[in-house]
Order: C-alpha cells, then sequence, then structure tokens
C-alpha cells in the first residue's frame, strides 16, 4: 500500500469508518492517518490496578474480570449499561450511556479483559465512563510494548474507532505500508545520528522501547524545522538571484539636507547601523525585502524616513502604510513638520480623505507630484498608481493580511524595495524560522535621554492611593491614559467598560479642573481626530480609550498608564500599550490594574511586565505562554503549525537546522544534487510565504 491510496481499503476501517475519520479527523488517505499522531503512548510493562489509584492518577490501563452487567433504561429508546469489574486488587465500575448495544454484543461476564480509560471517584467507587476494552491476550497489541493512544471523539466512538481501535488500523497500516524513502540528505542524517524516516514514521506510533520513541521524536522535529528552513531559506535566495529592484545609486540632497539640518535629535548608533543595511540593499539592483525590528520608542519611524529620502533622491516615489488613521495621520503630521525645509509634496490618503481630494492626490500620485505618500488600506486599491515606486514602507506589519501587502507590492516594475516594521519584538528562535526569508534589522537603542517606564502592579483596594498620585501628575503638568478592555459594558463578562470608567474617573477627577478625552473604534475618524489633538494639546488632562492607542499614539507629556482589568491583555499588547508613555524625557509609570483573584497565566504575565521593559525578554515569555500556530497561508500572524517541534524549547534543533540548510543552499543554490529537495521546494509554491510578499 502507498500513502496516497484512501484510507477506505486499509484492514478494519470501510466506508462508514472511512466517513467517519474523514468528517471528524480530515484523515482520507493513508498518509493522512500516519501523520495523525498519539499524544501519549502506554506502557504495557506498567499496567495498573485498582487497588493503587488516586486522585492525581490519568488514564491507565488495567487487566481484570467482568463480573456482572446491568441495563438500566433511562428514557425513550436510552439506557446507561454498566459492567462490575474486578482485578483481584479491587472493584470498579464501567459505564456507557452511548453505543451500548455495540458493547452489549462485545462484552461478557465471567471474561478476562484489558481496560483502558480515565478513572473516577463516583460516589465512594471508582468508575470509568466509556473506556476502551479487549479481550486479555486476543488482540495483536499483545506484541507491542508500548501502545499509542490518540484523540478521539464521541461520533468516531460510535463508529467503533476509539482510542485503541484507532492504534489497532494504525498497526494495520503500518504492516501493510511499502518501505518510506529517505527525505534528508544522508550526510545530515550520519551528522546528528538520526533515525531513517521509515523508522522514525513506525517508531512514532509503536516504539520497541523509550529511547526508539525519544529518538523518532527527535528525528521528526528535525524534519520539521529543516523544510520550514527550506521553505524560507530557498524564496530568499531566488529573490536575491532574480528579483529586480530599483537602483538607488546616489545619497543625494534630500537625504544629506535633511541629516545635516533638521533631524530632531542625534542618531543612535543602532540607527545608523540600520540606515547602513537599507543604503547597502538598495545599490545591488536586487529587491531589498528588510525588516525592521525595534522596541518601541526606538526610532524606527525615523530610520523609515530616511530610507524614503533616499527613493526621493534617486528619482522614485515612496509610500508608508500604517494600520490605522490614527497612526497614518500622525505619521503625516510628523513628517510634513520635519520636512518643512525641504522642496518635498507629502500626501495623505485615507479613507476618510474627501472624494475629491482623493481624485487629486490620485492624479497627482499617477504624474509624479507626490514624493511621499503616507496613508491606511485606501493605498492599495485598484486605481492608486504611482509613476514610479521605489520604496514601500509598512508599519505594524502583522495588521496587514499578506495580500493586502501584495497589492503594494505589484504596483511597480522593477518591484518596490520592502522595508517592514513591528514594534513588537520577535524572540530569537522565531525570527531564525520565521523571518528566515527576509533580511532582519534591530534597532536595540533608545534615543538619548528616554529613561525605563516604571511598571506597577494593583488591585482595587489600593486605588485610592493610585489615584492620588496620579493627581500628583496631572497638578505637576503631566498627562494620564486610562486603558479599558471594552466600551460598552458586557452583562457576561466581569470587566471595567470605558462609559462605566469615566463616570468613575469624573468622580474623583472633577472638571472643570480636570478635562478628559475619549477615544474608541466606535467614534468617526473627525472625532477621533479632534480627541486625539486636544489631548496633544494639552487641553484635557486624561484620556479614556480602549485599545485603539495601542501604536503610534505619541504624546510626550502623557507619562502615566493605568490598564485596567490587565490580566485580559496578552503579553505583546500590554508592551505596546506601555509604549505610549516614556516618550519623553521626564519618568514615566504604567500600572496595571487586576482583580484579586488571578490564574498562574495571569500572574505570570503580569510579573514579566513589572519586572522588565525588555521588548525581547517579553516576546520570549510570551511566546512561552501563548505557543505556536500557523504562519504560512493565508493567516496575517502567529507561528508555524508544527506537529512535534517547540520553538520554545527545541532552540538548538532552530540553530542546527536553520545552519544546516544555509550551508547546503551555499553548495547547491538550485538542489541539483538534492532531487528530493526539489521535490519539496515544486510543491511548496503552492503555499504563500511571508518573504514573498512583504
Amino acid at each position: 500500500m502507498k500513502l496516497d491510496d484512501n484510507i477506505v481499503y486499509l484492514k478494519g476501517v470501510g466506508p462508514a469508518r472511512a466517513k467517519a475519520l474523514q468528517s471528524e479527523l480530515g484523515l482520507t488517505t493513508l498518509g493522512d492517518l500516519l501523520d495523525y499522531l498519539p499524544f501519549r503512548h502506554i506502557d504495557q510493562s506498567t499496567t495498573s490496578t485498582i487497588g493503587a489509584l488516586t486522585a492525581d492518577s490519568g488514564p491507565v490501563l488495567l487487566r481484570g474480570t467482568v463480573t456482572a452487567m446491568q441495563v438500566t433504561p433511562t428514557g425513550k429508546m436510552r439506557e446507561r449499561l454498566t459492567a462490575d469489574f474486578s482485578d483481584g486488587t479491587g472493584k470498579m465500575q464501567l459505564a456507557w450511556f452511548a453505543g451500548t448495544r455495540w458493547v452489549r454484543d462485545k462484552l461478557k461476564s465471567g471474561t478476562e479483559y484489558i481496560i483502558f480509560g480515565q478513572p473516577t471517584l463516583y460516589g465512594g467507587q471508582w468508575q470509568i465512563s466509556h473506556p476502551e476494552f479487549e479481550v486479555a491476550g486476543a488482540d495483536s497489541d499483545q506484541r507491542h510494548p508500548f501502545i499509542p493512544v490518540y484523540n478521539t471523539s464521541e461520533k468516531l466512538k460510535q463508529h467503533g474507532l476509539g482510542a485503541r481501535a484507532i492504534a489497532r488500523i494504525t498497526d494495520s497500516l503500518l504492516a501493510a505500508l511499502e518501505p518510506l524513502p529517505e527525505n534528508l540528505p544522508a550526510e545530515i542524517v550520519k551528522k546528528y545520528h538520526l533515525a531513517s524516516h521509515d523508522t522514525a514514521c513506525r517508531h512514532i506510533h509503536y516504539p520497541p522501547t523509550a529511547a526508539a520513541l525519544q529518538a523518532a521524536r527527535t528525528r521528526l522535529k528535525f524534519e520539521e524545522l529543516f523544510f520550514l528552513q527550506l521553505d524560507h531559506q530557498y524564496t530568499h535566495y531566488q529573490r536575491s538571484l532574480n528579483a529586480r529592484g530599483h537602483v538607488f545609486s546616489k545619497v543625494g540632497d534630500m537625504f544629506n539636507t535633511f541629516y545635516r539640518e533638521c533631524l530632531p535629535f542625534s542618531l543612535t548608533g543602532a540607527q545608523k547601523r540600520v540606515i547602513r543595511e537599507i543604503r547597502e540593499d538598495t545599490r545591488t539592483g536586487r529587491q531589498m525585502n528588510r525588516l525592521i525590528q525595534g522596541d518601541v520608542g526606538s526610532g524606527k519611524t525615523l530610520v523609515a524616513l530616511m530610507a524614503m529620502l533616499l527613493a526621493v533622491d534617486n528619482g522614485c516615489q515612496a509610500c508608508l502604510m500604517a494600520p490605522t488613521e490614527i497612526l497614518a495621520t500622525q505619521h503625516y503630521a510628523t513628517f510634513t513638520r520635519m520636512l518643512s525645509a525641504l522642496p518635498l509634496r507629502v500626501a495623505l490618503l485615507t479613507g476618510s480623505t474627501p472624494a475629491a481630494q482623493k481624485r487629486v492626490i490620485k492624479q497627482q500620485l499617477a504624474d509624479g507630484e507626490v514624493d511621499l505618500l503616507i496613508g491606511t488600506h485606501a493605498l492599495i486599491e485598484d486605481d492608486v498608481q504611482f509613476r514610479c515606486l521605489g520604496l514601500v514602507v509598512i508599519d505594524e506589519q502583522h495588521r496587514f493580511g499578506v495580500e493586502q501587502r501584495a497589492k503594494l507590492w505589484r504596483k511597480s516594475n522593477p518591484q518596490p524595495h520592502i522595508l517592514v516594521m513591528t514594534a513588537t519584538p520577535i524572540p530569537r528562535t522565531l525570527a531564525m524560522t520565521l523571518y528566515g526569508d527576509l533580511d532582519c534589522s534591530v534597532i536595540d537603542e533608545l534615543p538619548p535621554g528616554r529613561q525605563p517606564v516604571r511598571t506597577y502592579h494593583r488591585t482595587e483596594p489600593r486605588r485610592p492611593l493610585v489615584f492620588s498620585f496620579l493627581k500628583q501628575q496631572i497638578d505637576a503638568g503631566r498627562q494620564v491614559y486610562f486603558v479599558y478592555p471594552l466600551i460598552h459594558d458586557n452583562p457576561k463578562l466581569n470587566l471595567r467598560d470605558l462609559q462605566d470608567g469615566l463616570e468613575m474617573v469624573q468622580s474623583y477627577f472633577p472638571r472643570p479642573q480636570y478635562q478628559t478625552s475619549m477615544l474608541h473604534g466606535g467614534l468617526s475618524a473627525a472625532e477621533k481626530a479632534f480627541e486625539m489633538q486636544r489631548f496633544k494639546e494639552g487641553k484635557t488632562h486624561i484620556m479614556l480609550a480602549t485599545t485603539v492607542i495601542e501604536v503610534g499614539v505619541d504624546v510626550p507629556n502623557a507619562t502615566v498608564m493605568v490598564i485596567e482589568n490587565a490580566e485580559r491583555f496578552g503579553l505583546s499588547q500590554l508592551h505596546q500599550l506601555r509604549g505610549r508613555v516614556g516618550r519623553g524625557s521626564g519618568q514615566s509609570y504604567c500600572i496595571l490594574m487586576t482583580s484579586d483573584e488571578l490564574g498562574s497565566t495571569s500572574r505570570e504575565r503580569i510579573r514579566t511586565m513589572c519586572s522588565t521593559t525588555d521588548g525581547f525578554a517579553i516576546a520570549e515569555a510570551d511566546l512561552r505562554l501563548r505557543g505556536p500556530g500557523d504562519v504560512q497561508g493565508l493567516q496575517q500572524s502567529g507561528m508555524p503549525d508544527l506537529r512535534l517541534a517547540s520553538l520554545v524549547d527545541d532552540e538548538p534543533l532552530v540553530r542546527a537546522t536553520r545552519d544546516e540548510v544555509a550551508d547546503l543552499l551555499s553548495r547547491d543554490p538550485s538542489l541539483a544534487m538534492e532531487p528530493l529537495l526539489q521535490e519539496h521546494i515544486a510543491a511548496s509554491k503552492n503555499k504563500i510565504l511571508w518573504g514573498k510578499i512583504s
């Protein structure tokens, strides 16, 4: 049998079971079944006993005899089946509430069975509901020391496909399956003492020993990470050879004048280093595809602006796409202010731009009369055409879908250089996998004069002290943010909301002495701009907002942020929110308000926020707490969908596979000596990889 054969033909399956496996688990072929991995194994040499069961016992394997059976009607056409079970050390009850007719046909009093299931105490007696069972000594499982345990469902169990049944049909598959070919280069298998692909695929289901199971897991983890790296690095290498970009051959008057006369402060060493990297990328004639990582307030936007000036100096236009109108408008205001001494034409295009003004901007853009375009999703509309687009900057790139980013990428021939920015630091292991096809730059210094934000955790009993501190800050001429998870009250959620917060804040900070602003997603663009401008001009002392202020809001005089129900936010979001303060030279503070009772994960998030302002340390902690997701395909963000490997726990394998792929491509760029790897690349062309559209 071969992997692409339909599962219906496998011994023990048939049409009805095949349909159930497809609908419940998505298993259609033998290859799908082979890839459906067990979540644990039972060591048959350590069969449990009823007498040894405790409240902490997980699923157990028991060997004993059914001594009696009882059927109790529970309703129309329904019944409950119970069986008394004894193994010589104690007695327990087995119970079924569905599929009882099938069980009655199979289960016989006086017969010895092997039972598998989760024991619970019910009325002072041990019980297992819907256990898996088989006649002792009558199954081929007896030749296996370790039995795989698979996730199943009630619907599958109704078709006789519990965990043990899936194990049996998998055993049938392995017995009938032809030997699997090797899919890694022989030199790599030998170098790392890896099990063969065939052995690993068999032993991950039915290992002969615990050591063999570990070897199978290591081999399959290596495969996952190796092919993930290969997808990204091969794409990156092919782009470096084939993707043409505009040649920025000179550093001209716009860049030099801005650098000498208009810089608001001296560049940090990290900013200078990244600008040099961009300069080297854009002079080669190949398309730049660079990611800039930098913590909140590190000066990424200034670097992006200087890269855009480089494009203008070389006869090209440049654009910056931001995820929100607030952020786009702020970038536009910042750019026009900083560039006021230069003969540059800067335009803003958002969904709120009046139709007549949009037509003018689009015509000027097509005629080359606009040098720098700042905007939101409006930039990707089909009728937005550039005369010569040389550079695309995407701010907070994870907020845009891959197809959205690709629309900008296709607005020029040759392709524009791509600069994507994120203030969400990426853990080292993710950067080695997620962005293996991007050139990465890190701005790891804050501008001079900035002080780390001090972060404190407070609960409701200490709110009066918190408010007293806020009054001191406001009376000293500072401003304050309050951030809420909701706009309006939700009866299903015990959370503070913006409307409730407004009443409470105004009771502590009465008007007219204290003025408040509100900012949330329910406001129109004009209302948001009005409220934001009042706060920036110091006309209001307190800004109450939802997470709409998470990115881009820059008010240096705001020195305190209070985050209500902070336990409901993720680490990355908390870090982003905290980045809205500490924008000036004064000491700033972030106060995390939570309920008194916190779960372990929430408590760990709060502890991490209070102990560090290092975005990369926070990103590592966030990765540990949240786990992986899927980055390939059309999802906007997340991490690779890995079956076995962990980007947190398997960093040595991540590094090893990255280095091996890099070495392989440096020696054999076209993979001419590795036809199996060429086949993998050909199959991967149907996937959309981040590097192709970033």
